[in-house]
């Protein structure tokens, strides 16, 4: 009985304390001399070396300066499937480089910082095969440097999953639709299409589609220099380049994105409503910019 007991009590203390953890949205991974391309490439071999698959790589901002490699794994897309409400919006993982002088600073989104926020209440079912995810994510990483260290802020599990910035804000709940088309292959051919021809100034950074589940997502860069990348990341914080890109998932017939004013404060919880106030006009454009793919 007392074994039992004891059993228990860690148990519970165990469960509490992964209840109770902070997250940060992001993690340092290393600092270096190499440059942005000797990054990207020991990137790409790490994650696919540790059972990852490479979605995608860009420049946000059209910077030589800034670049983002998108990734995933079969056991997280399979997870994210599940979700109905835009799960698959938490497929695509991604690891941000930035060159700062001679330095190449080599950062990650966390993982659990997003799962949390994305699956919101369903993540308890999946909270064991997500932890083993982010872990294995993070231990691929060591082959590229073993800093780990938190930065962008924290919060909580619980406000993750209740996550908006401030009161009136939206919530992950709270997507903005695009368009219904009439059928998934529509829209499915339609955006791709309009992707392609670069509408509105976007660029396809990744695609994940999923045809027998109707769902479809993709990562766009944002090109327009007066109100895209180039115009917001300097404003809020390039530190942070591992938030980008900017995603549009089509499911079933409708098209939808996260509303910025949530999906922004999210990747940059620190925000100070001073700061966000100077990218007023930022979440509508980007609305106008992910409507234009939907055209």
């Amino acid at each position: 009985m007392k074994r039992i007991f004891l059993l228990t009590l860690i148990y519970l203390f165990t469960f509490s304390a992964i209840q109770a953890q902070d997250e940060s949205p992001y993690l340092l991974i290393s600092k270096s001399d190499e440059s942005l391309a000797e990054g990207i490439a020991k990137i790409k071999s790490a994650l696919s070396e540790s059972g990852f698959k490479i979605l995608g790589e860009y420049s946000p901002a059209q910077s030589e300066k800034l670049a983002v490699v998108c990734y995933t794994h079969p056991k997280l897309e399979e997870i994210a499937l599940n979700f109905s409400d835009r799960g698959a919006l938490a497929s695509a993982l991604k690891v941000g480089l930035k060159k700062e002088g001679e330095t190449l600073k080599i950062s990650m989104t966390n993982p659990m910082y997003l799962f949390y926020a994305y699956f919101v209440d369903g993540v308890d079912e999946q909270e064991m095969a997500l932890r083993s995810i982010s872990d294995q994510a993070i231990k691929a990483m060591k082959n590229i440097g073993t800093m780990e260290v938190p930065f962008g802020g924290t919060l909580e599990k619980k406000k993750l999953q209740k996550y908006h910035y401030k009161v009136m804000m939206p919530y992950f709940t709270d997507a903005e639709e695009l368009k219904t088309f009439d059928s998934f292959d529509e829209g499915l051919k339609t955006i791709r299409q309009n992707l392609k021809a670069g509408k509105g100034e976007t660029e396809k950074v990744y695609e994940l589609v999923y045809t027998d589940k109707e769902v479809a997502v993709w990562g766009v860069a944002l090109k327009n220099a007066e109100d895209g990348e180039a115009h917001f990341l300097p404003i809020i914080g390039n530190e942070h380049v591992a938030a980008m890109p900017y995603e549009i998932i089509l499911q079933g017939n409708t098209a939808s994105i996260l509303p910025g004013k949530y999906r922004i404060a999210l990747h940059w919880p620190e925000l100070t409503m001073g700061t966000f106030m100077k990218i007023m006009s930022t979440p509508g454009d980007i609305k106008t910019t992910m409507e234009k793919l939907t055209e």
